[in-house]
């Protein structure tokens, strides 16, 4: 993660279509060098209570969420997270490291992390923003959906091109 430059804020506010509030910092830049996730802070500058510690504002990035979306992706994951207890397990971790590292911040007397963490899939575009700020290897679900991305013509430009395939991240899920 790295501060965010006057610059990058203005690059994400032109993606957003609004000024960026809250931001700690960069915690994602695509491979061609623009900002795509931010951290936010867990209390806007007005007090508003913000669980979503990462937040996606890559428009390429958040037109893929919505594809997969829209495309059922989400229902599939939560079926397997229902039928298969070490994904579910796996999962379970991503969301409390989430919300450990949200309350390190500033803790919210809650222990909703969004995205449908840890009992459901409800949000890709903040497992795609958790999986990217993290790395692969912290949010299987969100691996998966970042690796979907790639496969639809984002390897390389909003995602990394050394990401996992998704064909290799859905064996190591089901193992």
């Amino acid at each position: 993660m790295t501060a965010p430059t006057q610059h990058d804020l203005e690059i994400v506010a032109r993606q957003l279509g609004r000024e960026p509030r809250g931001v700690l910092g960069i915690a994602y830049r695509t491979p061609d060098g623009l900002p795509a996730v931010v951290r936010t802070a867990p209390k806007l500058p007005d007090g508003t209570p913000f669980p979503t510690l990462y937040y996606l504002t890559d428009p390429r990035l958040t037109a893929e969420a919505s594809r997969q979306e829209s495309a059922g992706v989400m229902r599939e994951m939560t079926e397997r997270l229902t039928a298969d207890p070490a994904l579910a397990a796996a999962y379970r971790a991503a969301h409390e490291s989430y919300l450990a590292e949200r309350d390190e911040i500033e803790p919210l007397g809650t222990d909703f992390t969004g995205g449908g963490m840890p009992d459901r899939v409800k949000c890709l575009h903040v497992l795609i923003a958790h999986a990217l700020a993290k790395g692969p290897g912290v949010n299987p679900l969100g691996d998966e959906s970042v690796a979907l991305a790639a496969e639809h013509g984002l390897r390389g430009t909003a995602v990394p091109a050394d990401w996992p395939e998704y064909r290799v991240l859905r064996e190591e899920n089901e193992a």
